[in-house]
């Protein structure tokens, strides 16, 4: 398995209905950190309940692990694995340039999304059973642009915008030990270095963006992520910290 991370296991599976799903339901019996691949998934679902394309050929997997931070500092691996994703990919492809980090938990390639981010965690005494961290990358093929909302970012896949070619079981191997050494960073010194990171490869940052949190939208120059990963915008009120919320360029 390569580099493959030391203590960390794998699971690859024909087919799943989601990766997360299962994740919750083989936590209790896992002895360590473990990634769960499936190569069909039958009940994808992104943020908000919202439903994930996943054809075929395309990456989805979930690393389920055992935090021991408080549950809002284990949040924080959203930009963790946003930044291993990006590390992965660069690794792949040799193109630097290409890829781009969106506030919450996407990444894009030459601007279109590529991948996404779903975190779910189960609760234990005021602290986490376990933290998920699904992933889905569009390494084959893009869904249809009419599954997503008219102001979306339209998606793309790696085949098409890189000419790279990565089997799911190939990028696996090259996303666990980028994302083994983002997480030992994490570990070791805190969000500190993962924001100054993240902030370094974001995108439309300094630029005007629209947050749409649920209860309001929100329009302004994207400013930085603070301490503690919500978006900074500067509005014509002040600026504003958002915790959540869907971006739109």
């Amino acid at each position: 398995m390569g580099d493959w991370p030391e203590g960390v296991d794998r699971r690859v599976l024909e087919s799943v209905d989601s990766t997360n799903a299962e994740a919750a339901r083989i936590a209790p019996g896992l002895a360590g950190p473990c990634w769960i691949m499936a190569l069909r998934q039958t009940a994808a679902r992104g943020r908000r309940g919202r439903a994930w394309a996943n054809p075929q050929g395309n990456f989805a997997a979930t690393l389920v692990l055992r935090p021991t931070e408080p549950p809002a500092q284990a949040a924080l691996r959203s930009f963790v694995a946003a930044l291993a994703l990006r590390d992965a990919l660069v690794t792949l492809t040799g193109q630097e340039a290409a890829f781009r980090l969106k506030w919450p938990n996407d990444v894009l390639v030459n601007g279109g999304k590529l991948a996404g981010i779903l975190l779910e965690s189960a609760g234990q005494g005021g602290g986490m059973a376990h933290l998920a961290i699904g992933i889905g990358v569009n390494l084959a093929r893009a869904p249809a642009a009419a599954l997503l909302g008219p102001e979306a970012v339209p998606p793309a896949s790696l085949a098409a915008e890189t000419g790279v070619n990565v089997t799911p079981l190939q990028f696996l191997e090259t996303l666990a030990p980028a994302y083994d050494r983002r997480e030992r960073q994490f570990v070791t010194y805190g969000f500190a270095p993962i924001r100054t990171a993240w902030l370094a490869h974001a995108a439309r940052l300094g630029a005007p963006v629209t947050a749409r949190t649920g209860r309001e939208t929100l329009t302004g120059t994207f400013e930085t992520v603070d301490e503690t990963g919500n978006l900074l915008l500067k509005t014509g009120d002040g600026r504003r910290a958002i915790p959540a919320a869907d971006v739109f360029f």
